[in-house]
């Protein structure tokens, strides 16, 4: 499959796709891209820039969900127009897909909308390329009918995103074979900052351990993904969404190097 310019599987190396959580500003997106740009190029690695206009799902009614669809959209056909990038946005409702297929590159299905299939319907028809996230309560099985139902309505370059799975109350946890089992089904793409996430743990939000992104990173590349997913923050700490989840530049920097070095190895 492709993301715009960027194959994705089917023995192409490995993918980055990695951006905001949330938009905050144009300018601040514009220095993200910037910034991952000179990494992408720095370790010759095909780069998506991803970032959401709106988090729909949040723990609380006065949590920063973004700029909204309209602001949002703009903000990336910006970024898009001054980098060149592929975009990769996440939709929550029919009616968002067609002014954000205008746009983005790759539509995204959140992981607690996975098998809603008027959403699915819409955005499988928008001819966009779709990334599928597995929801927490999903067995990597059961993406095979959520994939069946995007390709009966249209859909042909798919990815499915494994970010982590409901381990009790507020934890998730990665089970490595789920990886093995999704990648039979379509490219994979994993989430490493989002399964770190501890949902709702957080003082009325959702908690994390951005310590185990690394870790679960070069766990997965070694394991053959096609991609990896992974948010990044000037300053985590300060990031209006998922502040625990998310890694700096400069350790993604780090990081790409030892994925890189992985991914090579696997290719021999």
């Amino acid at each position: 499959m492709r993301i715009g310019e960027v194959r994705v599987g089917e023995g192409a190396p490995l993918a980055l796709v990695s951006g905001l959580n949330v938009l905050e500003s144009l300018e601040a997106a514009l220095a993200c891209a910037q910034g991952l740009c000179a990494l992408a190029a720095r370790h010759g690695v095909g780069l998506v820039f991803k970032a959401s206009f709106d988090k729909a799902n949040r723990s609380s009614a006065g949590s920063y969900r973004g700029p909204g669809l309209d602001p949002g959209l703009r903000m990336l056909e910006r970024v898009k127009r001054e980098t060149g990038l592929p975009i990769l946005t996440d939709v929550h409702e029919p009616a968002q897909v067609r002014p954000a297929a205008e746009v983005a590159d790759c539509l995204q299905i959140p992981a607690f909308l996975a098998r809603q299939t008027d959403l699915v319907a819409a955005c499988a028809a928008s001819g966009r390329a779709l990334n599928l996230k597995k929801a927490q309560f999903m067995a990597p099985e059961d993406v095979e009918l959520a994939l069946a139902k995007a390709r009966h309505f249209g859909a042909r370059d798919l990815l499915v995103s494994e970010r982590g799975t409901c381990f009790g109350y507020r934890d998730l946890v990665v089970d490595l074979r789920s990886l093995v089992r999704l990648r039979r089904l379509a490219p994979v793409c994993f989430d490493a900052t989002h399964s770190v996430q501890r949902p709702g743990a957080g003082a009325g939000a959702s908690s994390g351990d951005r310590s185990l992104v690394a870790p679960l990173a070069r766990a997965a590349v070694a394991l053959g993904i096609d991609a990896l997913f992974v948010e990044v923050h000037p300053d985590p700490d300060r990031a209006p969404c998922d502040p625990q989840c998310q890694i700096r530049l400069e350790e993604l920097d780090a990081l790409l190097a030892q994925v890189r070095a992985i991914d090579a190895a696997l290719r021999g």
